[in-house]
């Protein structure tokens, strides 16, 4: 009786996670005012800046549309892995793709953007090579190269896990007559 409702307890529990996708959901109005402001002084002193600094600013408001992104798809493919499913209807509008996210995809997901996120900021370094130091740079480097690695083997231990569950069983079949 005791392990009985101890376990609807915990599994009760998951609806404690509700909050916090919550909050990353609002999250997100924090990253779109400030990308509102990047674009603001962006536009507001477009004749004084160099092509260099345009693309920088560009590359700014990339980089917080992939972190939005990837709140996004961490707070509806958690919620619905970990909490409750999300119910889905043919033309209800919603990608139906980030509802089916399992958790192996997730953590896939999560590192492309991750990937993709360090990119930019590699990309924003060597774009303003003159301010960044030799150090800095070797820094974003090893950092970027570091979520590239850890990508690559997640994929592959996720790849192996899959083919390990869906791998059916090679036995010979048996000859008549033996």
């Amino acid at each position: 009786m005791f392990r009985t409702w101890f376990e609807r307890f915990l599994f009760g529990c998951r609806f404690l996670l509700t909050p916090l996708y919550f909050i990353l959901a609002i999250s997100l109005l924090a990253l779109l005012a400030k990308s509102g402001i990047h674009v603001y002084e962006l536009v507001s002193h477009l004749s004084q800046l160099s092509d260099e600094t345009v693309l920088l600013s560009v590359l700014g408001i990339v980089d917080m549309t992939l972190s939005a992104s990837l709140v996004v798809i961490v707070f509806i493919s958690g919620y619905t892995n970990f909490v409750a499913p999300v119910e889905m209807r043919p033309d209800d509008g919603r990608p139906h793709w980030i509802a089916e996210i399992d958790f192996g995809e997730l953590k896939l997901k999560l590192m492309a953007s991750i990937v993709a996120i360090s990119a930019i900021k590699l990309l924003e370094g060597f774009m303003d090579i003159a301010r960044e130091s030799d150090r800095e740079l070797a820094w974003l480097v090893g950092i970027h190269m570091t979520f590239v690695v850890s990508a690559v083997l997640l994929a592959v231990a996720d790849r192996l896990g899959h083919r390990s569950r869906t791998t059916p069983n090679h036995r010979l079949p048996a000859v008549e007559g033996d």
